[in-house]
């Protein structure tokens, strides 16, 4: 499989061992026996990336917020939505192989991971702030009475960057159209409602989808 980093209207993908090989402005990368810590400056950049091991061991992004954000007061809620108009995003992806069973049918829990990358989402981008902003607004509806949990999907834009950039391969040279894996990340607010009835039931689930130009 071959693949350079990719930059495509606010959106960027770089393989896990480029990046940490050759780290972006404001990122440096510290090698340790046991893996890598990589720091970055949180003032430039908002990274959502939980550990992870690799080849090069276990790899830990100091100061990542996580790919799940939780926020348990209006200041923090503000804090983070800020950060995501404004900053850089940095997610960790999976591009997979699909896996077919006997019966032909997809079996998404056994697709084969053919390359992990470093996603960056630009948020300041005009496009991409418009629809975080939009997505946010039409999602929460109550920020102090209720507990909510929001999907950002981000499938769209890949597969678009994907479709026009990637050139992912297998034995034998074989083109792949590759699926996502782990294409979102969310956020998470805990209100101290003491009857927050929606939470409860499961109805504060909710999910918007991130589109490209």
């Amino acid at each position: 499989m071959t693949m350079d980093k990719v930059p495509h209207r606010g959106i960027t993908a770089t393989p896990v061992g480029e990046f940490l090989r050759k780290p972006p402005e404001g990122f440096s990368v510290e090698v340790l026996d046991s893996g890598c810590r990589v720091h970055c400056d949180p003032e430039q950049s908002l990274v959502l990336i939980d550990d992870f091991d690799s080849c090069m061991g276990r790899i830990v992004f100091q100061n990542s917020l996580g790919r799940k954000v939780k926020m348990h007061n209006l200041w923090e809620y503000t804090g983070v939505r800020k950060s995501l108009l404004s900053k850089r995003i940095y997610v960790l992806m999976s591009a997979c192989e699909e896996v077919f069973s006997a019966t032909n049918k997809k079996a998404a829990s056994e697709a084969r991971v053919l390359q992990q990358y470093v996603v960056s989402i630009d948020g300041s981008n005009t496009f991409i702030k418009w629809q975080i902003e939009k997505g946010l607004d039409w999602t929460i509806s109550s920020i102090a009475g209720e507990s909510y949990r929001v999907d950002i999907d981000l499938t769209e834009l890949l597969e678009s960057l994907a479709a026009e950039n990637l050139q992912i391969t297998t034995d034998p040279l074989t083109k792949v159209k590759p699926v996502w894996r782990d294409a979102c990340f969310t956020l998470k607010y805990y209100s101290d409602a003491l009857f927050d009835f929606p939470h409860w039931f499961g109805f504060s689930k909710r999910k918007f989808k991130l589109r490209p130009t």
